[in-house]
């Protein structure tokens, strides 16, 4: 028996001593020291040894099992070093690389034109509304002077949700809420996105953005809409810009007028982007009407008021020079980066 552990402690030297990675490594173990291990069936054998012999090679057993776990564990070491020393030899750095520069992302040009806007009638003293997307009919159309039998609602496609539910077809709604809850002065301007069932073309969509503005006060006039218009026209556009007010017709102002700028692409001499005409339409304003004061609890025989409609994205393709409003919903990254 002596001569066999011998032997066992021999050959797991030499193996432990060749073995080129720890999975070999593992393996060695469970040959030799393992539950049906080489060293294991020897000590099974001690049984038919006489009890002065037992002691002896009991003691012998365990210097053989010492070795081999010591020779397990010194190897394993070194296989280890050796496994991280060629790990970071593969992933070394080298720090004198140039960096990648990492990619900005940027803002969508409606995004940008929103802000200007925004930042614009906030230094005219106008505050920030919002109004929710989903609409009653009510707040969306009769409470703007548009009852169900008005003909002006034929000029609107809506979508409809339910009878009375539908999706916003204009921030108009933001006015009358506003005016339900607040008591003049009010000076209110309120962006978000509205609906209509368009067809998509390159100047239209189902899907676009507006900004509401209104002004109520003790003595409001048409001079007063005419000047806060003509400074956002001039800040948006630069100093340079003509505006001019055409007579039009909008159920919830009166008088009403459409509001068209000096073409920025051809300086109003005409071209295809204004279709040679020299002046393009942003949007839409009048003075209050008395029944939509009226049926917000406001007295129209103290309170005059002005408001207005401003097509965002017209306004965005306009001082971009964009041909296609499409363009703006597609989410093309050429497209996109150019306003970085």
């Amino acid at each position: 028996m002596e001569q066999l552990l011998e032997q066992i402690r021999k050959q797991a030297g030499e193996a432990l001593d060749s073995c080129a990675d720890l999975k070999e490594l593992d393996e060695l173990r469970i040959k030799y020291l393992g539950k049906k291990g080489e060293l294991t069936a020897i000590l099974k054998q001690m049984g038919g040894l006489s009890p002065e012999e037992r002691p002896v090679m009991g003691q012998r057993a365990n210097e053989v099992r010492a070795y081999i776990e010591e020779k397990i564990k010194s190897r394993m070491d070194e296989l280890g070093k050796k496994a991280l020393e060629m790990r970071l030899a593969q992933e070394t750095i080298d720090i004198t690389i140039p960096g990648r520069r990492q990619q900005m992302g940027g803002l969508h040009p409606l995004s940008i034109v929103t802000e200007d806007m925004i930042s614009i009638f906030q230094s005219m003293g106008f505050d920030v509304v919002d109004g929710p997307e989903i609409e009653t009919d009510y707040y969306n159309f009769e409470a703007l002077n548009l009852p169900k039998d008005h003909p002006a609602r034929d000029m609107q496609d809506t979508f409809y949700i339910a009878e009375n539910i539908l999706l916003r077809s204009q921030t108009s709604a933001a006015q009358v809420r506003v005016m339900e809850t607040r008591k003049p002065p009010i000076r209110i301007i309120c962006p978000g996105r509205v609906f209509r069932s368009d067809e998509v073309d390159a100047t239209h969509s189902p899907v676009f953005h507006q900004m509401e503005g209104l002004v109520v006060d003790r003595g409001i006039t048409m001079c007063d809409l005419k000047g806060v218009l003509e400074q956002f026209a001039h800040e948006v556009y630069g100093p340079e810009t003509q505006v001019r007010f055409r007579p039009s017709f909008f159920p919830f102002t009166e008088p009403s007028v459409e509001v068209d700028v000096s073409c920025s692409a051809c300086g109003g001499t005409g071209c295809k982007v204004c279709k040679g005409a020299g002046w393009i339409e942003i949007l839409g304003a009048g003075m209050v009407h008395p029944n939509v004061l009226r049926c917000c609890g406001i007295d129209p025989e103290v309170y005059s008021g002005f408001a207005f409609g401003i097509g965002l994205d017209r306004i965005t393709t306009t001082r971009y020079k964009i041909s296609d409003i499409r363009l703006l919903f597609e989410n093309d990254v050429r497209f996109l980066e150019q306003f970085q």
